[in-house]
């Protein structure tokens, strides 16, 4: 892609229920156009939410129930992980956009999606994710100058798009052309 079109575009600015609702809305906008592989938190009502594949809604838990007294973290590693796995296999079965939850406490430690990023990374697939700010450091450290942030809106998201996809269909078609 050129320099000016930035292959990753995380939003960030908005709650994080909004921001999940703004990726699982634009990846079925553009799914019947666009391959499109990934995973987003999904609310279910009365429970915790869970990580839910976009390719074929596999669900995976993202918190662990370590009782009403527990003061650890309850994030689900295991589910989060396994989710990864599934996302990577979809990568591997090829798409043209990849859609991400988070990049947020699992990922800023290399562990959750962050081989799924990578390998998002690797295959020069845009990738549309969020970023909780207390980890914008480790996201900077980890995704520069690959990224451009987004408000919490639906216009930034397509304007993004069609530029990253555009400029996705001219360097494919620069390799197919050596």
């Amino acid at each position: 892609m050129p320099e000016s079109v930035k292959p990753i575009a995380a939003i960030q600015g908005g709650a994080s229920e909004i921001i999940q609702g703004l990726l699982r809305e634009f990846a079925e906008t553009v799914a019947p156009r666009v391959r499109v592989a990934g995973a987003v938190e999904r609310e279910r009502a009365g429970a915790d939410p869970e990580l839910s594949t976009l390719g074929d809604g596999r669900r995976f838990p993202i918190f662990q129930n370590l009782g009403p007294s527990s003061t650890a973290c309850s994030v689900d590693s295991a589910g989060i992980v396994t989710a990864c796995g599934a996302v990577l296999q979809d990568i591997a079965a090829g798409c043209d956009l990849l859609v991400l939850s988070k990049f947020g406490k699992l990922e800023a430690e290399r562990s959750g999606l962050s081989a799924a990023f990578a390998a998002g990374v690797a295959a020069q697939i845009p990738i549309l994710t969020s970023v909780a700010p207390k980890f914008d450091a480790q996201w900077r450290a980890f995704a520069a100058p690959l990224f451009e942030m987004l408000p919490p809106r639906m216009t930034a998201i397509e304007a993004w798009w069609r530029e990253a996809a555009t400029a996705r269909r001219r360097s494919r078609s620069l390799w197919a052309a050596d």
